[in-house]
């Protein structure tokens, strides 16, 4: 028999931030500021924002984890943007040049269909555009 455990975020499940009110949402997520949060075993630096119809998840630092954070941000991530009506997701993250570089990620990255490119005000980074409308690429 297999279990299979849940990742929380800062305590709450991806269910439980679904079901935030917008202004909620704006007060602790979408500050256009970078915050530090917890998902799962893992403590991330990221930045969230909504321009024009694109949600856009900026992730600077990802430390520990390895238990499917990134999958599960990715599906909340598409989850809250169709909810809300938004046509992409725009991820950038941060973990081309890193000191102690985690390979996991890096797989995991180009599993997804990330490719490094020069971000215009990001730097080089990994770069996907989720297009929520059927069609997946990155710019």
């Amino acid at each position: 028999m297999t279990t299979q455990r849940r990742i929380l975020l800062e305590g709450y499940t991806p269910e439980d931030i679904l079901r935030l009110s917008d202004e909620e949402l704006r007060a602790f997520v979408f500050t256009d500021e970078p915050l530090v949060f917890q998902a799962g075993s893992a403590n991330i630096l990221g930045r969230f924002q909504v321009k024009e119809a694109r949600l856009v998840v900026e992730l600077a630092q990802i430390d520990g984890g390895g238990e499917g954070i990134l999958r599960t941000l990715w599906r909340l991530a598409e989850r809250h943007a169709r909810d809300r009506g938004l046509d992409s997701v725009e991820w950038i993250v941060h973990a081309v040049h890193c000191a102690q570089p985690n390979l996991k990620l890096r797989r995991v990255l180009d599993g997804f269909g990330f490719v490094v490119r020069e971000v215009p005000g990001h730097g080089v980074a990994y770069h996907y555009v989720h297009d929520l409308q059927g069609v997946k690429r990155s710019r």
